[in-house]
């Protein structure tokens, strides 16, 4: 386990006991809580019980928060043949098919989303050695293998993310920038929360075991858990 620096323990002593807290007053506590020399971002860390038999990085989706977090500004690549012109106008970094798998394979190009047509799913799942382990290879589920490209693209200009579980059953999001209105971040953490709910597809009290929010750079705050 890494080490904690002087800046975080001097924060964590700050900050005192993790008393869990209603989801506003520990966003708020988060906020607080905040050591960094720049606006940073409040995250949302849910804890789950994985179903028994479900692989927790099975469960993955992705939201349109309602209030924008501004982090817009995503790089998006489209894997398609017949599509590129329409995905580039959209917005799209770059699209295409044989050089753009080249590039991901080559390591020689950024990007936050990848989005893919359909038919073009049997010759990329040669990168799900690459992209899946960084939850990026495009799937039915959170709509990127989709016919729309476009729409597609444009949901995540103005905000869509992907989540997914991480192997010790936690899923994490960022709900905003650390200046933005309190009620603004408690209403994206709320529209979270029922969407992992939605997805696991179990009664709220069974599927939630902890949540904590925190500050990109800072101690966390343990949520209190309402059924």
């Amino acid at each position: 386990m890494a080490k904690r620096g002087k800046r975080y323990k001097d924060a964590v002593k700050k900050a005192g006991e993790k008393e869990s807290l209603n989801l506003s007053d520990a966003i708020e506590k988060a906020k607080e809580n905040s050591y960094s020399n720049f606006t940073g971002s409040i995250d949302l860390h849910v804890s789950i019980n994985v179903p028994k038999d479900t692989d927790p990085k099975s469960i993955r989706s992705a939201i349109t928060l309602p209030n924008a977090t501004g982090d817009q500004d995503k790089q998006i690549i489209v894997f398609t043949e017949d599509k590129a012109d329409e995905a580039e106008k959209a917005g799209a970094v770059k699209a295409g098919l044989e050089d753009l798998i080249k590039a991901v394979k080559d390591g020689s190009i950024d990007f936050d989303v990848a989005i893919a047509s359909p038919s073009v799913m049997p010759k990329i799942g040669q990168l799900g050695k690459i992209l899946g382990p960084k939850g990026l290879m495009p799937s039915p589920k959170n709509g990127t293998v989709t016919e729309d490209i476009k729409s597609a693209v444009e949901e995540y200009l103005k905000g869509k993310s992907n989540f997914a579980c991480d192997e010790g059953g936690v899923l994490h999001i960022s709900l905003g920038k650390a200046d933005m209105e309190t009620e603004k971040l408690v209403e994206n953490a709320k529209s979270f929360i029922e969407e992992v709910v939605k997805v696991v597809g179990k009664p709220r009290p069974i599927v939630l075991k902890s949540i904590h929010v925190s500050p990109s750079m800072g101690p966390s705050v343990p949520v209190e858990l309402e059924n």
